[in-house]
């Protein structure tokens, strides 16, 4: 009976991903740990391999309508992916296990989790105001940072935030792009932050793979509901009340974070 509940689980946050665009780490990963039960470090683990199989396909598909910019994925992979390896060395020596290493997982998915809700709502409110084209000869302007450091120090920070959480990649994500490449068109951001979080969820999820922390027979699951629900919600994002929904959702991440935080 739980295997159907998985697949539901994973068709309904595939659906918001669809709609929304929201990552799925922010809505998955709570939901494992309190609705089934899943030990924090495997609900990370599992749900970063989620995240990458299920980004993978829409950054397929973003690439041949040639809307990403690869040197903004560049940038913040250069920060993002060695982050994660030194942050799984570290989760590798403390021991992903140890109820304080889930302890320090658990306050710091909350602590996420709240930037995410905040990042959610900065986004419902201001996303329409970042122009919608490139003007003629300003591609290569827009794709370049505030400052060359940028990038990398907050690619540091998303890739520590995601391999501890599995979340970070999404709202947050979006959000940190919309601070560094004011002039590049929303739909180039969301683009760009599917990208490169398709790399690094994968390096992140195949270290937590490699301490042991992945259950691939629930990532099975997940992934037979998420990828109908994807289909699904874009066919009909431009149905739905975005705004809506995100402050919704927001509201939910804030209620799991705190929840998180006082476990």
């Amino acid at each position: 009976m739980n295997d159907i509940f998985f697949i539901l689980a994973g068709f309904a946050v595939g659906l918001i991903i669809g709609l929304t665009g929201v990552g799925g780490g922010s809505l998955m990963t709570p939901l494992l740990i309190f609705f089934f039960g899943v030990k924090p470090y495997l609900a990370v683990g599992t749900d970063l391999l989620f995240a990458a199989f299920t980004k993978l396909g829409g950054t397929v598909k973003l690439a041949r309508s040639r809307s990403v910019d690869w040197r903004v994925v560049l940038h913040l992979c250069a920060g993002s992916i060695p982050a994660s390896l030194v942050t799984l060395f570290v989760l590798r020596q403390l021991g992903p296990a140890n109820p304080e290493t889930q302890s320090l997982m658990t306050t710091t998915l909350g602590i996420t989790l709240l930037l995410t809700a905040a990042a959610t709502l900065y986004k419902a409110i201001h996303g329409k105001a970042i122009p919608a084209q490139i003007a003629e000869g300003q591609e290569i302007a827009a794709a370049t940072p505030r400052h060359w450091t940028l990038p990398l120090l907050f690619g540091a920070v998303i890739g520590t935030l995601v391999t501890i959480t599995s979340v970070g990649a999404g709202a947050i994500g979006v959000t940190v792009l919309m601070l560094l490449y004011p002039m590049l068109p929303l739909r180039r951001i969301v683009a760009a932050d599917i990208a490169y979080a398709v790399p690094l969820t994968l390096v992140a999820g195949l270290g937590h793979a490699s301490l042991g922390t992945v259950d691939w027979s629930l990532l099975a699951k997940l992934l037979i509901g998420s990828i109908p629900g994807i289909w699904l919600g874009s066919h009909f994002i431009h149905r739905v009340p975005e705004r809506i929904i995100r402050s919704l959702l927001s509201l939910l991440l804030v209620y799991a974070g705190i929840k998180l935080i006082a476990m």
